[in-house]
């Protein structure tokens, strides 16, 4: 086993004794002209190579000979890189629609809006409707042909079935003889008369809720336009309860021919379903008991986009 070192004498040397070129051997000495400290961690200046102290590490703080080389040659060499342009403030068509104001759009600080109804880019302090008066601003750009508005598809049904209406009316108070004529009206055509052995037939087959007491139901036709439904025959025979609002019945109505119903959801007339009585040819308020303005064996229609119901669309 070997012997523990002796102990150093008292009065003797323990540490070891460093000279001036093993101290600088560990940093360097700051090349800013009349500075020289000693800096055991020094800066390393990328343009120019030299090495710096703390206070002298920039290249403005020691004067770089090479100042930016740095970062022109880190510029060079990234291919992604694009200096950015200012837009000019020539170019008119960059600018908000609105005549009155004069602001660049679709710049890194200002996009620009594009408003859908009058087909115009805005910013974003005009890009709404009544900001700018959209409703007087004649659309920019013609519509596809054959392209239509729900609105102008739900007047365009709503005159079909008016037209019905009349017919309906016209041939009920002169003959029994089917009432058209006209290929595009005879999938929404019924029997002219309403016989009771009609109705008996229209009782054995029509549907509804089994908890309706049988003297308070009433039997109807309901049918809805090709473009409100996704069902394959939008048609059906239903009964539903005399007491039922026109609301109620919608609904029931829409369920049952699989018609997408955002009535209750909000928003304008050209989503909301509306009920059109055939035998009657008007639209039917929500409000109104079904009992009240139908019959057994009468039509309804369920329509979209056509606005609240119009009085007297039919004059007696």
């Amino acid at each position: 086993m070997a012997s523990p070192s002796p102990a150093p004498a008292r009065g003797s040397q323990t540490f070891t004794e460093m000279t001036r070129g093993d101290v600088e051997a560990i940093g360097a000495q700051c090349q800013m002209a009349y500075c020289g400290r000693l800096d055991f961690l020094p800066f390393r200046c990328e343009s120019c190579r030299g090495k710096f102290c703390l206070d002298h590490r920039t290249e403005s703080s020691h004067s770089c000979t090479k100042a930016g080389a740095w970062a022109r040659a880190r510029r060079e060499a990234t291919p992604s890189y694009h200096p950015t342009q200012k837009p000019s403030l020539f170019t008119h068509d960059q600018q908000c629609s609105l005549p009155a104001c004069k602001t660049l759009i679709n710049t890194p600080r200002a996009p620009g809006v594009h408003c859908t109804t009058c087909n115009r880019h805005y910013c974003l302090k005009h890009r709404m409707g009544e900001e700018h008066d959209c409703k007087k601003l004649i659309p920019l750009g013609a519509r596809p042909s054959g392209e239509r508005t729900m609105k102008e598809k739900g007047v365009s049904a709503l005159s079909k079935f008016r037209e019905w209406g009349q017919n309906k009316k016209a041939a009920a108070a002169n003959s029994s003889l089917p009432l058209f004529s006209n290929p595009s009206l005879r999938k929404f055509s019924t029997k002219t008369t309403s016989t009771v052995a009609e109705n008996n037939k229209l009782k054995q087959t029509a549907r509804g809720e089994g908890s309706i007491p049988p003297e308070k139901r009433i039997y109807l036709h309901v049918e809805a336009s090709a473009d409100t439904t996704k069902a394959k025959h939008p048609t059906g025979k239903f009964f539903y309860n005399k007491e039922w609002s026109v609301g109620r019945v919608l609904d029931a109505a829409a369920k049952a021919l699989q018609v997408e119903n955002v009535n209750n959801r909000g928003g304008g007339e050209e989503e909301k379903l509306r009920v059109f009585h055939v035998e009657a040819g008007r639209l039917l308020e929500f409000s109104e008991k079904i009992g009240t303005v139908c019959q057994t064996g009468n039509t309804i229609v369920l329509l979209r986009g056509v606005g609240p119901p119009v009085p007297d669309l039919i004059e007696a």
